[in-house]
Parts: C-alpha cells; sequence; structure tokens
C-alpha cells in the first residue's frame, strides 16, 4: 500500500510539472465554431466523472441528463463512479494525466482537492473569465449576504477552483429545533422559549410518557455545535470564528459558556430526558424513539419533517413534526438561533487536461450552469415532460404517489446542478415541510462558519489534523465525560487549566491566516 501510494504521489508530482509547466493552457486563444444556442463544437467529446449517491444512483436515463447533453451540444460523456470508490478513482485519475476527465463532479470535495491544486491538477475559475462571461455576470449581481456561498470555494491561493452552488442552501442540510407539534397541542403544552423552560417541558413530557426521553437529541458533539448560538451567537465546542467579536476562539476553553452547555445536559442525562447514550446512538434506534412516540423535542435536519411524518402517519393520522423558534438560554448571550449548517458540499472541478479546447469547453460547459436557460431546465426540465403549470405555478409532473422529482428526472443529484431556482427546491418537498423554510432560517444565522470550508495549504493541513487529533481527543473525552457523570464537575477548573497544556493558540492562528486570505 506504501508503494503504490509512493507512486501516485510521484505520478502526481510528474503530472504537475509536465501538465501544467506552469502555465494556463486554457488562456491560450481558441478557436472554432460552436453552433448557435449550444456551449461547443458538434464534434467536440467533454468527458465528465461524477460521484453517484447510493440513494439516488446515477440513472443515464434520467431527463436531466438528456436535457444537460441536448443544450451543451457535442457529446457528453458520463462516467458514474459509487461514492464509495469516488475517493479513490480521483487519486488514480489524477495520477494519470491522460486519463483525467475534462469535469469531475463531486459529491463531497475530495479529501487531497487542495494538494491537487496545488500541484497544478485543478484550474481557478478565476483565470478563465473568457469562458465564463454568465458566470461572472451572476456572482456579479448577487447581494453581498449571497457571497458567502462563492467565499466557501476560495483555494488556499484565494482563488476558486471548485464551482461554487447557488440556492440549494434552501434545501440542504437545514438545520432547526424540531419538536412533536401534535403531542403539544394534544397536552395543552406551550413551546419553551428559554432553555430553562424547555427542560421544565421535558419533565412534563417525562410524566406523561415515563419510557421517553424528551429531548431526542443525537449526534451529540456536532448538535451542540447547530444549538450553540442558544448559549451564545455562533458558539461551537470546538474552534470557530466569534464573527460577533471578530475573533478566532476555542469554545471549550470559554469557562462559563462551555460550563453552562455541559451542567444543562448533565442534567437532562441524570433525569432521563435525554437518551443515555445521545453521543453516540445510532440513527436507526433514534429513528425508532422518535417515531413510537419517545422523543419530542429535537435539533435535527429539517428534511426530517417529511420523514417522520411520511413514516409515522401510516400507523398514526395525528403524527406532526413541525418546526419551532429555538429556546435560548437566559444568561445574557443567549439568542433563538442555530448555528448555519444549510450549505451543498457539490460542486466541479476543471482538470488542467494540458488540451486548450479541451479546457475551454469544460469551462463553458460550467458556465452554462449559471444561465438562466441552463437553471431553468437543470431546476425544472422542459414544461409538459417533467413539470406544468397550474394556476400560475409550476409544479413537478409526478404520475404515481411517492415519486420524487429526484428519482424520477434526476433534478438535485450529483453533478446535475450549480444554480438552482428556489422555488423547484421548494416543489420538491411536501407543501408542509416547505412552508417551514423560511421561518426556520430566519433563525438561522446567516454566517456560515469557516471552519467548515477554509482551504488549506498541504504544511496547514498536516498542523490542523496534528493538532486537532490531540485538542479533539482531549477535549471530546473529557466533555463526555462530565456529561454522563463520569467525571465530577467540581473538577471543571482542573480541565480548563488541562486545556491550555496542549496547542489551541496554534491550531487557531492557523485557521486566522488561512481565514484573512479568503474574507475580503
Amino acid at each position: 500500500m506504501k508503494k503504490l501510494t509512493a507512486i501516485i504521489l510521484a505520478a502526481i508530482m510528474m503530472f504537475a510539472l509536465c501538465a501544467c509547466g506552469g502555465n494556463n493552457p486554457g488562456n491560450s486563444e481558441v478557436s472554432y465554431d460552436i453552433p448557435e444556442g449550444k456551449q461547443i463544437p458538434d464534434d467536440a467529446v467533454l468527458d465528465v466523472t461524477i460521484s453517484s449517491h447510493a440513494s439516488w444512483p446515477y440513472d443515464e436515463n434520467w431527463k436531466v441528463w438528456e436535457y444537460i447533453k441536448e443544450a451543451i451540444g457535442g457529446t457528453v460523456n458520463v462516467n458514474a463512479v459509487p461514492a464509495s470508490d469516488f475517493g479513490t478513482k480521483v487519486t488514480l485519475l489524477v495520477a494519470d494525466p491522460d486519463s483525467l476527465p475534462d469535469v469531475f463532479g463531486f459529491q463531497v470535495k475530495h479529501g487531497n482537492f487542495n494538494d491537487y491544486c496545488e500541484q497544478g491538477a485543478f484550474l481557478p475559475l478565476d483565470d478563465y473569465d473568457e469562458f465564463l462571461p454568465d458566470y461572472n455576470e451572476f456572482w456579479n449581481s448577487r447581494p453581498e449576504n449571497e457571497q458567502w456561498m462563492k467565499k466557501t470555494r476560495k483555494g488556499a491561493d484565494g482563488k476558486i477552483y471548485y464551482a461554487p452552488i447557488y440556492g440549494m442552501d434552501r434545501s440542504t442540510n437545514i438545520m432547526a429545533w424540531l419538536y412533536r407539534k401534535d403531542i403539544f397541542e394534544k397536552h395543552s403544552l406551550k413551546t419553551p422559549e428559554t432553555i430553562d423552560e424547555l427542560y421544565e417541558v421535558c419533565r412534563k413530557l417525562k410524566e406523561i410518557y415515563p419510557d421517553s426521553y424528551p429531548f431526542c437529541i443525537r449526534s451529540g458533539f456536532s448538535n451542540i455545535n447547530v444549538i450553540g448560538s442558544s448559549w451564545k451567537p455562533n458558539f461551537r465546542y470546538d474552534a470557530y470564528y466569534d464573527f460577533e467579536n471578530e475573533k478566532w476562539s476555542y469554545g471549550a476553553t470559554e469557562s462559563e459558556v462551555m460550563l453552562d452547555i455541559v451542567t444543562f445536559l448533565r442534567k437532562m442525562v441524570d433525569e432521563k430526558l435525554i437518551p443515555q447514550d445521545f453521543f453516540t446512538i445510532n440513527t436507526n434506534s433514534w429513528q425508532e424513539l422518535v417515531s413510537t412516540e419517545r422523543g419530542f423535542i429535537m435539533p435535527e435536519y429539517q428534511v426530517r419533517i417529511d420523514f417522520f411524518n411520511n413514516i409515522a402517519r401510516g400507523n398514526n393520522p395525528e403524527f406532526t413534526m413541525a418546526a419551532m423558534k429555538p429556546p435560548y438560554a437566559d444568561n445574557g448571550t443567549g439568542v433563538a438561533m442555530v448555528n448555519k449548517w444549510n450549505y451543498d458540499p457539490m460542486g466541479f472541478a476543471v482538470s488542467n487536461t494540458g488540451d486548450a479546447e479541451s479546457i475551454a469547453n469544460a469551462f463553458r460547459y460550467l458556465n452554462w450552469f449559471y444561465t438562466d436557460e441552463g437553471s431553468e431546465i437543470i431546476s425544472w426540465g422542459k414544461e409538459g415532460e417533467t413539470f406544468e403549470v397550474v394556476d400560475g405555478k409550476k409544479r413537478f409532473i409526478l404520475p404515481n404517489e411517492g415519486d420524487s422529482a429526484k428519482l424520477l428526472y434526476g433534478f438535485q443529484t450529483i453533478g446535475t446542478y450549480l444554480r438552482v431556482d428556489s422555488e423547484a427546491i421548494d416543489a420538491s418537498v411536501s407543501e408542509e415541510q416547505a412552508a417551514t423554510t423560511d421561518f426556520i432560517l430566519e433563525h438561522t444565522y446567516p454566517e456560515f462558519d469557516p471552519t467548515r470550508y477554509l482551504s488549506f495549504s498541504s504544511a496547514e493541513a498536516t498542523k490542523i489534523s496534528d493538532y486537532n487529533t490531540t485538542i479533539k481527543t482531549f477535549v471530546e473525552e473529557n466533555i463526555m465525560k462530565f456529561v454522563i457523570g463520569q467525571r465530577p464537575l467540581a473538577e471543571w477548573d482542573s480541565f480548563q487549566e488541562e486545556l491550555k497544556s496542549l496547542p489551541v493558540d496554534e491550531l487557531l492562528n492557523i485557521y486566522k491566516e488561512a481565514h484573512d486570505r479568503v474574507k475580503d
């Protein structure tokens, strides 16, 4: 295995020297005929390699790919690789420049992506404006509060190698406080406005349903970072950017806030108001609690509204999962917000194949997705085939109950979108869930934590990995012990002293330097 890795790395280095040569081959003059209404010449061949999601595996017969290929022109070959094999496939393809596709469509940016950019395997959009007029026009037209979508795609050198997604923040990874609305109405309970009220209503629910865990939280550490703003804006237990105070911080070292959260969770564990294994509970066990009258309040993905309602209503027509306003801690800094999580990690990258015409075609391909025509097609398809207009409003044509536009036509699947119409996103889910989106986003912090998108040089990435291994292991181990009662809260100050011996400042300094490169 080590020998294979060494061969691959050597090949990548040779690729950087031979294929790139320090030049931008796509910038050389390219002159050829493109048919009117198309993006590439009739005789051009564009190879696109994408990741195929297990839940909606690539289908060459999907209408969305038919429409994309028709609009682009030439010949577009799509090679779909199972997500489980995609990382290995990318590494092997990058190691052999002759096998590189023109475009990669990633479900999630490959772990070595920044290294590949450093080595010249991928090309920055910033250097190919002549092929990206609609991309630039579109992003220049967007207001400042939407520019974070583009900023999240900057590489370690400040350039964009990973095409930014627009619109999917209205769908992907939206986090909210959810609750069983029907249970609250049945027992005349008021949704809690504060963390103290959350505790009290959980106690009442526990009295009514003794076998329940009313605050039915899972993925403990991840969800601490989702609901951290209930105690302090933008708060996370690990490294995060404090937008309010414009500085980098490590949450576990903020003694008072972190202790408030730990004390609250400890109390919930002691009184069995929360699953005892909420840090590690598996998804199936958690789903069973929620769907069988044993879980009533939780920070979760918005899509869980449809998920649980669709499953449970077969046996209980009254079952209603809904969104509620986030409760806040009455500590002087808590706010009724969740931290921003709604970021779509999908994207495209253009390979440095060394062929000027192929590179031009690849950037033209990306550019089309940002055009009005491209956005309409990849969002809705064609009227009469994939959507219809009823009472002046578009809706997808779904012949059978249970059909979805994603599985039926391929909309919003990996490699099929960059700029998406928000109305198409709402039309992809139930009206009940779609009606909650604006409410949830009103209670979501607009700033996206930079730790979730910053790009690092290979040297920086190595240091971050080393530091995080040391710090997070220690922090998570001890926080869990405090919460479940294996370490007494009387030792909290000792824990804080122990933290001071770890390289927290060194870690935060790397984040700061990387953030400084892209924040303006």
